[in-house]
């Protein structure tokens, strides 16, 4: 099917929104780099537009009827938001769902440690999702994220986005040595132990009384690692053993920006799934009353498999669904089941973008292209669509007429060619309560890359195209 071309799509004022958009969209990437960070970011974004906490509306016992804005967050990593609607949740709602946890490397409880010859101190990481390891050396690195020690208090780092920051890198073998090294293939050529993220190199140096104490000799026998702890615990106040009870994560340093002469896209960390969650989130603030209600879920844990307490799979929206009908006034666990059973819902996750230098990865008829509009995803999955959540050709009629009506350019794909890869997102999760679910967002280059890119216009037809879902999806 000949694929629409987005762009030609826009008047100017269209232009200015998409503009507007997509700087606001840059400027939420850069303050979320962490799922913790995005719920901050997201909280006082929703919060300045009228939405209030689920919790304390439970606790005061104070009704939600048409219009409310009400919102719960889960362990500082997921939320879910809602807009009540004119109908009763019983005949069901229109949801928006997206995950916000991005490939990373994460920092292991044991990390600190020093070489054998006293040359660098390093923090030890364990890969988190899916990604091509030999990706992440010779960059530079950030470390975000909190440490809370055994008192309760908590320390927030968010250490290499400024100027005056250091950054932290992982080092790579020179070419002047690397013939066996090239040798090995892609997987291997960097093993996930050896993403040892490099953090100083300077000694501490101890005055001559110093050296006596026991405490100087047991610094002595790690000069570097002694170096860092020092600087912990002068800058953060943080004790070695502080990392047992932290979460850090190692993300690429430096902000999103546009790309390309024609600053027609972006290229910035963390746009699988952000650039989702960002654009489910600004359809939501731009809503009007609605007939149903219209919620978005923005979920931890997506890229390991929806696992945890904070992912899909946990009971969390279920809970808070059930929470906010008892607060309507509908709750029963039979209603909570009709609403779930009877809801609408666009699973918004990336889709591989179509790539010339790779193109014997893609069926041409059925890829998605930067530029193209928002994309529909029928099915996920791998070697014979197993994985995924199929939706249904009724479903698709249906958002194919809402759609239309209001111009929205939009493509459908596949992920690849059928046998060469597949992937998963958290549709078939919401599809168990028996609801209409379909794969949506945006086309991505360099998906679980350190900087992935996106298409400016594909951007903006997935906020218009969520917006109208919102709106006018009723099945």
């Amino acid at each position: 099917m000949f694929k629409k071309c987005a762009w030609e799509n826009f008047d100017e004022k269209q232009q200015k929104k998409l503009e507007k958009l997509c700087k606001e969209y840059r400027e939420f990437l850069d303050n979320g780099k962490t799922e913790r960070e995005c719920i901050d970011t997201i909280v006082n974004t929703i919060e300045a537009r009228g939405y209030q906490e689920l919790e304390s509306l439970v606790k005061s016992g104070e009704s939600v009827g048409s219009g409310a804005k009400v919102y719960s967050v889960w362990m500082n990593k997921s939320i879910v938001m809602f807009q009540m609607g004119k109908k009763p949740m019983a005949e069901g709602i229109n949801i928006l769902g997206a995950h916000i946890d991005s490939p990373r490397l994460d920092i292991k409880q044991n990390p600190l440690f020093e070489d054998t010859d006293n040359t660098f101190a390093y923090l030890d990481t364990h890969y988190y999702g899916g990604v091509k390891k030999y990706q992440w050396v010779t960059l530079p690195l950030a470390i975000h994220g909190v440490v809370v020690k055994k008192d309760g208090t908590t320390v927030e780092l968010n250490i290499g986005e400024n100027e005056d920051d250091p950054v932290f890198f992982v080092s790579d073998l020179l070419i002047h040595l690397a013939g066996e090294q090239l040798e090995k293939k892609a997987a291997k050529v960097i093993e996930g132990e050896a993403l040892d993220l490099i953090v100083g190199s300077r000694p501490i140096i101890l005055g001559k009384e110093e050296k006596e104490t026991d405490e100087g000799k047991k610094k002595a026998r790690h000069l570097v690692k002694s170096g860092v702890l020092d600087i912990l615990k002068k800058t953060y106040d943080i004790e070695e053993d502080d990392f047992l009870s932290a979460e850090l994560e190692v993300v690429p340093a430096g902000k999103a920006r546009e790309a390309g002469f024609d600053r027609s896209m972006i290229l910035g960390y963390g746009q699988d799934d952000r650039v989702c969650a960002f654009t489910s989130m600004k359809a939501m603030l731009d809503l009007k009353d609605t007939d149903r209600t219209v919620c978005c879920i923005l979920v931890d844990k997506e890229e390991i498999g929806s696992v945890g307490a904070t992912g899909m799979q946990s009971r969390f929206f279920e809970n808070a669904v059930a929470e906010l009908m008892n607060l309507t006034g509908e709750y029963s666990e039979m209603n909570v089941r009709r609403c779930l059973a009877k809801s609408c819902m666009l699973s918004s996750d990336v889709s591989a973008g179509f790539d010339p230098n790779f193109r014997s990865c893609f069926e041409l008829k059925n890829a998605a292209w930067l530029g193209a509009g928002m994309v529909f995803n029928k099915f996920t999955g791998s070697r014979g669509k197993s994985g995924s959540n199929d939706a249904n050709a009724e479903y698709i009629a249906h958002l194919r007429r809402i759609l239309d009506e209001k111009g929205v350019v939009y493509q459908t794909a596949e992920l690849g060619k059928v046998d060469v890869g597949g992937g998963g997102t958290i549709a078939y999760i919401l599809a168990l309560y028996g609801m209409n679910v379909i794969d949506s967002g945006v086309p991505v280059l360099n998906m679980h890359a350190p900087w992935e890119a996106t298409s400016k216009a594909d951007i903006y037809e997935a906020y218009r195209g969520y917006k109208v879902f919102a709106e006018k999806c009723e099945v």
